[in-house]
């Protein structure tokens, strides 16, 4: 089953002079300037518990272009034909927290872009199931998306800071309450 996010028109409006259909432009772009290895510093304010947790995360992250057999997997995931989507990305991370007794963990995710104001996810921040994100862009180098299923929603701000850094801003709502906050700075490794 496939989740699908809603939107407002409020989420979705272009930057001025920006139509929808270069939104799909930018994302892939964006994707493309993201491609590398980062490491993430990030903490995280659950709002009902006052103490931080702090994790790092070694991020590997690789440009798909259209033809990559991931995105085929990814549109069939959603139900749309093949070739539906212009590029992706791919994401591999392995996460140890600094705070918190949790174990380290890792994992991975696929992401693709089509045409106008949406992305297409293979799973979602707290479920397996595929999702879609409205997206649009503050400016060339500031994406925001916003998942939502169930009674979550998810409201994320990426800004690439020259080509060394990134930085994260995750608020998650669960019926209408905010309930966590997450704040990252992202620093590409080099070889």
């Amino acid at each position: 089953m496939t989740i699908v996010s809603t939107h407002t028109q409020a989420t979705t409006a272009a930057p001025s002079g920006t139509t929808l259909d270069s939104i799909s432009t930018l994302v892939c772009r964006f994707f493309e300037r993201s491609a590398g290895r980062w490491m993430s510093q990030r903490r995280y304010y659950t709002l009902n518990i006052h103490e931080p947790q702090e994790v790092e995360s070694v991020i590997d992250i690789d440009f798909l272009e259209a033809d990559h057999p991931d995105l085929t997997t990814l549109a069939a995931a959603h139900g749309l034909p093949a070739g539906t989507l212009r590029a992706g990305t791919h994401i591999r991370w392995e996460s140890r927290y600094l705070t918190a007794t949790r174990k380290p963990a890792t994992g991975f995710t696929t992401i693709g872009v089509g045409e106008g104001d949406w992305i297409y996810r293979d799973r979602g921040f707290s479920s397996p199931e595929p999702v879609t994100a409205a997206v649009n862009f503050v400016n060339p180098e500031t994406m925001r998306l916003v998942t939502t299923y169930g009674q979550s929603v998810f409201e994320e701000e990426i800004r690439l800071v020259g080509d060394k850094y990134r930085t994260r801003q995750t608020i998650a709502t669960r019926a209408g309450a905010e309930v966590l906050i997450g704040q990252y700075l992202e620093t590409r490794m080099t070889d």
